[in-house]
């Protein structure tokens, strides 16, 4: 099993990918693994280019920036933009419902924001991703991230995470039955 992951979340402001990285980081500290989240975003709050990478190691991390992403995730046009050449060597994830469908062997889409509609909580995208990922790439244990997602949230507010968070883990499942990644 792969000890390093360097990964990427992109996207716009507003869609939780910060909040993403940070839920990483912590279920992969439960692993007892090292971990460096970064993030940084424009000056629109909600709306404006936004990314948080996060790097997991066994051994401890020199460098802290993403040098050679693993696992790429883009929620919008101009993060497709900016990592769709990555697909050429890593997974890219993307939102089918945000985005027109990608073609390529390394692109993965998903509707994240169409499920998290659905389940009546359109905020929880983020969780549905982190549930595929997590499910996908053995970033790190889908219950790792239900806990972080626990000590993160409100009892309610965790609820409907994990809920997404499982409803990824499943698409996830669906995904490698039908041949993929």
């Amino acid at each position: 099993m792969k000890q390093r992951f360097e990964v990427i979340l992109a996207g716009s402001g507003g869609q939780g990918l910060v909040l993403s990285g940070i839920l990483l980081g912590e279920a992969a500290i439960l692993e007892g693994k090292n971990v460096v989240q970064t993030q940084s975003y424009g000056i629109a709050s909600r709306g404006g280019f936004s990314q948080a990478e996060v790097i997991i190691d066994r051994e401890e991390i020199i460098f802290q920036q993403v040098q050679s992403p693993d696992v790429v995730l883009v929620l919008t046009r101009e993060a497709m933009e900016k990592y769709s050449l990555l697909a050429a060597s890593v997974p890219v994830f993307y939102d089918t419902t945000l985005l027109d469908r990608q073609a390529g062997e390394n692109f993965y889409g998903f509707p994240f924001t169409a499920m998290a509609s659905e389940l009546g909580h359109a905020g929880t995208a983020n969780m549905i991703a982190l549930g595929v990922i997590s499910a996908l790439t053995g970033l790190v244990k889908p219950e790792n991230l239900a806990k972080a997602i626990d000590r993160r949230f409100s009892a309610e507010a965790a609820r409907r995470n994990r809920e997404a968070l499982w409803l990824g883990v499943g698409m996830a499942g669906k995904e490698r039955d039908n041949g993929g990644i």
